[in-house]
C-alpha cells in the first residue's frame, strides 16, 4: 500500500510506499500521512511562539508548543488509562504471556495524583486483587457516575468490575468491588477486553478474535478458513452491556457489531458516536506465498478506524481492507486471489480512516478539551503499539498519531499526522523498544495522558504555545 505525500507542514517527509514510510518515521517525527491539503490542518509551528520545555519531554518528540512530563514511571505494563473530574488518574495494568520477566508486585489497578501541580504524580496507590488472588490485571478502564469500571481476571476468564470512588479519596471507598459483566473469554490470540461507557450507561466492549484468520489450522501455510467462522458468535466483535446492572453474564446475545478482529481502541466522540479501531490480520505472505509478495505481506492489510452502529459487519475473517485500492477484498482463506476479487466483501462496512499495516492501534481518544489549539478539537488521537511482523522491512508504529476531524468525520480517510514519537528509542522491535504507547486519556484541564505497557511510563502532554 502506498500513500500520497502530505503537504501539511513546512518540514515533512514524503514516503513513496509504506516500507519507506516505516523507515522514514525517525526522520519525520512530528507529521506523516497523506493528502494534507486542507488549510485547517496546517502546522501550528508557524504561528506558535517557541517554548523551552523543562527536561527532555520524557524522551518523546512533540509538535512545537507542546511539552511533556513523566507523570509516573515503572508502574508495570500500563494498558488503558482514564482521568477523573478532579484530575486523579487511574491506570489498568496487565500481566500475561505477552510480557517476559516478573511483573510488579501488588494489585494491578493504580490511582495517581499530582498534589503540587508539577506534572508528576507524587501519590500512587495500588488497589484491587493481586496475583496471589488469581488476578492478572486487564486493559479496559472507564469512569461512569463517579465509579471506576475495570477489567480484571485470569488467563481463563475475565470480568468487568466496579469500584465506588470519592473525590476526597485517591483510591476506592471500599476494597470490595461489584461484578458488572462476568465470564469474558480470555483464551486464544486476543484475550483483552477494552471498553468504553457512553453517556447513557452502555458498556461497549471489544472481544477480540481467538485466531488470526479463522483457519482450520491457525497461522499455517495455505490452511483454508472455516466457513462459517463459528468463533464470530462469541469473538471478533463489539458487545454491549449495561453499566448500571450487576452480574451480567457474557454470551452471544450481547453482540452489538461483528467482524472486527481486535478493537483494542474503542471510544465515543463528543457527540456520542461510537468508534473502534481494528488490528488487521497477519501473515498474508507467510501463509500464502503463491498469492502475495514479501512487500505485500509487510504493507497489507491497512489498520482501520470504524464508526460503530448496531448490526455492523466489518468483514473479518472473510475480508481485509487494501489501503492502496481503498476497498475490502476477499481473504485468501476464503478463495481470495491476492487482492483482486471482492465478492461478499462488497456488503461489509469499510473504515472511516485507515493507517499503515501492522502498526497495532491500541488506544483512541477524541480531543474535547480547550487547552490545545483549535485545530485539535474533535479530532482523534490514536496510540499505535507498534509492529512485530513487517520484516524484512523495518517495524512501524510505536507512536501517537492525530486524525483531524470535521463534522464528526475524518477530513480525509487516508490522512493522519504523527503527534508524538520516540517512544521506542533506538530500536523499534517489540522486545527491544524502551516504550510502547497503549492508552490515551484527556484530563479535565485538557492535558493528554499517554500510557506505555513496555516500560510502565505515563506521560502528561500540555500545550504551552501562544496559538489557539
Amino acid at each position: 500500500m502506498s500513500h500520497r505525500p502530505s503537504v501539511a507542514r513546512a518540514a515533512l517527509c514524503i514516503p513513496s510506499s509504506l516500507a519507506v514510510l516505516a523507515a522514514a518515521l525517525s526522520g519525520c517525527a512530528k507529521t506523516e500521512g497523506t493528502r494534507s491539503t486542507d488549510s485547517t490542518v496546517s502546522s501550528t509551528s508557524s504561528a506558535t511562539t517557541s517554548v523551552a520545555c523543562v527536561g527532555d519531554n520524557g524522551g518523546i518528540t512533540l509538535p512545537a508548543g507542546f511539552c511533556a512530563t513523566v507523570f509516573a514511571d515503572d508502574i508495570g505494563h500500563s494498558r488503558h488509562i482514564v482521568v477523573n473530574s478532579n484530575g486523579d488518574v487511574y491506570v489498568n495494568t496487565w500481566s500475561g504471556r505477552y510480557y517476559q520477566g516478573a511483573t510488579k508486585s501488588g494489585a494491578f489497578l493504580l490511582a495517581l495524583r499530582d498534589t503540587n501541580a508539577d506534572g508528576k504524580a507524587d501519590l500512587i496507590k495500588r488497589f484491587g486483587p493481586d496475583a496471589q488472588q488469581g488476578n492478572g490485571g486487564g486493559t479496559g478502564i472507564s469512569i461512569y457516575k463517579g465509579a471506576l469500571y475495570a477489567e480484571e481476571g485470569d488467563t481463563l476468564s475475565k470480568r468487568i468490575v466496579r469500584y465506588a470512588l470519592s473525590s476526597d479519596s485517591l483510591g476506592p471507598t471500599s476494597t470490595t468491588s461489584e461484578a458488572i459483566v462476568i465470564a469474558l473469554p480470555a483464551d486464544g490470540d486476543h484475550p483483552m477486553h477494552p471498553f468504553v461507557i457512553d453517556g447513557s450507561g452502555n458498556i461497549f466492549m471489544d472481544v477480540g478474535s481467538a485466531s488470526n484468520s479463522c483457519q482450520v489450522k491457525s497461522r499455517t501455510l495455505e490452511s483454508p478458513g472455516r466457513r462459517p467462522c463459528v468463533e464470530l458468535q462469541t469473538r471478533a466483535g463489539i458487545w454491549r452491556y449495561d453499566a448500571n446492572r450487576t452480574n451480567q453474564r457474557f454470551s452471544r446475545a450481547g453482540r452489538y457489531a461483528t467482524g472486527n478482529r481486535n478493537a483494542v481502541g474503542i471510544a465515543v466522540d463528543g457527540s456520542g458516536q461510537l468508534f473502534a479501531t481494528q488490528h488487521g490480520r497477519d501473515q498474508l505472505f507467510e501463509n500464502w506465498p503463491k498469492l502475495y509478495t514479501s512487500d505485500q505481506g509487510q504493507n497489507l492489510p491497512a489498520e482501520e478506524l470504524f464508526t460503530v452502529a448496531q448490526g455492523d459487519d466489518y468483514g473479518w475473517p472473510y475480508c481485509y481492507y487494501d489501503g492502496s485500492q481503498k476497498k475490502l477484498v476477499l481473504a485468501p482463506e476464503y478463495v481470495g486471489d491476492g487482492g483482486k476479487a471482492v465478492g461478499e466483501c462488497a456488503s461489509k462496512k469499510g473504515p472511516e480512516a485507515f493507517f499503515p499495516a501492522h502498526w497495532a492501534p491500541d488506544g483512541i481518544v477524541f480531543y474535547t478539551g480547550s487547552q490545545f489549539p483549535a485545530r485539535y478539537n474533535g479530532g482523534a488521537f490514536i496510540a499505535f503499539h507498534g509492529s512485530w511482523n513487517r520484516a524484512p522491512g523495518p517495524q512501524g508504529g510505536y507512536n501517537v498519531a492525530f486524525v483531524p476531524f470535521t463534522g464528526g468525520k475524518a477530513i480525509d480517510p487516508a490522512k493522519y499526522e504523527i503527534f508524538a514519537d520516540g517512544f521506542a528509542g533506538a530500536n523499534k522491535q517489540p522486545d527491544a523498544a524502551a516504550h510502547r504507547p497503549t492508552g490515551l486519556a484527556v484530563g479535565p484541564d485538557g492535558s493528554l495522558y499517554i500510557a506505555d505497557d513496555k516500560g510502565g511510563r505515563v506521560w502528561r502532554v500540555v500545550y504551552k504555545g501562544t496559538a489557539r
